[in-house]
């Protein structure tokens, strides 16, 4: 990376055009570019997109590479200079590892492979990033959330839209929304007391506010626009909001606080308001992640066919596709009832419409008459 710079110290360089020149991810460079800058080797000069230069320093860092004659002879590249310096470069970054994640620390980087580490998720379930602006996912939101930019996710049910917020953000609260959400259910209420009389007990939004803590709501887009304008305030350059129901008291965000919300599009009765929309200077589509799912071990067929049924919903020939969360359900039925069993009660859980198409490409792909799950003869 210190060669690179160096050898164009007049450049200015983005972390992709530094993942073009060397051919690593951009995880890994990102990780290993932000340690020259914290050694004072090099500059960064921009956060949006991160961009770096050399300074009087990174020459002396670049001397500091070496590349062996075995390793030259191993990748077809004699000599020195740049392009024979960059494959130690992108070995020091694999094996570079930073510290845990926390709100504002960078994603952990694998030693070996040089993608970053799985995030234990608050339910025990690992969470493995993704690229987002040619950084690990859950770099780029704690970014976001250094610079006070809220964001808002979007994608159908079951794509990791809440996975990758709590991978994120360790420090989370959040509030599932719906159309029964209330004022209340955000600011709090009066609650009475098991010896009697009533206290105010705070909601999630007033909690975090208070704390510097980042708040999800999540399904936001199902929560009546009068109920989200209570939030509003506290978004915006106030920061403050007005408990009229306890006192009028006037709460202020500490440092750290933080908005990201969640949003299907296609459930019924999510309505996305200019309003909303507006709020969130980051929109952020999620689709799943099926190179994830056949890494994870779910049987081929099975991501085939929905890979194919994605391919037919972006067409709008069908209105449902398997996302992670079904493809991680079928795994778990199959351990238990058979790979037969979870095809069929991978057609059964499809829209009735989507059924027919389901069920054949189910027939195809395995070869197999498909219907969905249900019970035989008496036994």
């Amino acid at each position: 990376m210190a060669r690179v710079l160096a050898d164009d110290s007049q450049r200015h360089f983005t972390v992709g055009e530094v993942v073009r020149t060397l051919g690593n991810s951009g995880g890994a460079i990102g990780n290993a570019l932000e340690k020259l800058v914290a050694r004072g080797e090099a500059v960064r000069i921009a956060d949006n997109p991160r961009t770096y230069r050399a300074n009087a320093a990174t020459g002396a860092a670049a001397q500091m590479v070496s590349v062996t004659p075995s390793a030259q002879r191993q990748r077809g590249r004699p000599g020195t200079g740049a392009k024979s310096a960059a494959p130690s470069a992108a070995t020091a970054a694999r094996q570079h590892k930073p510290a845990l994640p926390s709100a504002s620390a960078p994603t952990p980087t694998g030693a070996q492979s040089g993608r970053p580490s799985p995030i234990t998720r608050p339910n025990g379930m690992k969470y493995h990033p993704r690229e987002l602006a040619q950084m690990p996912d859950v770099e780029a939101l704690r970014n976001l959330r250094k610079a006070g930019v809220p964001v808002l996710l979007y994608g159908p049910p079951g794509t990791g839209k809440t996975s990758v917020i709590e991978a994120a953000f360790p420090d989370l609260i959040t509030l599932a929304g719906d159309g029964d959400t209330e004022v209340a259910d955000l600011i709090g209420e009066y609650t009475q007391r098991e010896g009697g009389g009533y206290e105010f007990v705070y909601g999630p939004l007033v909690t975090a506010m208070q704390e510097g803590r980042a708040l999800l709501v999540d399904d936001a887009t199902l929560i009546s626009p009068k109920v989200l304008a209570a939030l509003y305030p506290a978004m915006d350059g106030r920061r403050q909001i007005q408990v009229k129901a306890h006192k009028g008291e006037t709460i202020t965000a500490a440092e750290g606080f933080y908005v990201i919300a969640g949003h299907n599009p296609g459930v019924h009765g999510a309505v996305l308001t200019e309003a909303l929309a507006s709020r969130f200077s980051v929109q952020i589509q999620v689709g799943s992640d099926y190179d994830l799912a056949e890494a994870l071990k779910i049987r081929p067929k099975a991501v085939t066919i929905a890979r194919n049924l994605a391919r037919l919903q972006e067409k709008g020939e069908v209105g449902w596709a398997p996302q992670l969360r079904e493809l991680l359900a079928f795994q778990k039925v199959e351990a238990v009832l058979g790979a037969e069993a979870a095809f069929a009660n991978l057609i059964g859980i499809a829209p009735l419409e989507d059924r027919d198409v389901v069920a054949d490409l189910v027939r195809k792909v395995t070869g197999h008459r498909a219907r969905p799950l249900s019970l035989g003869r008496q036994l």
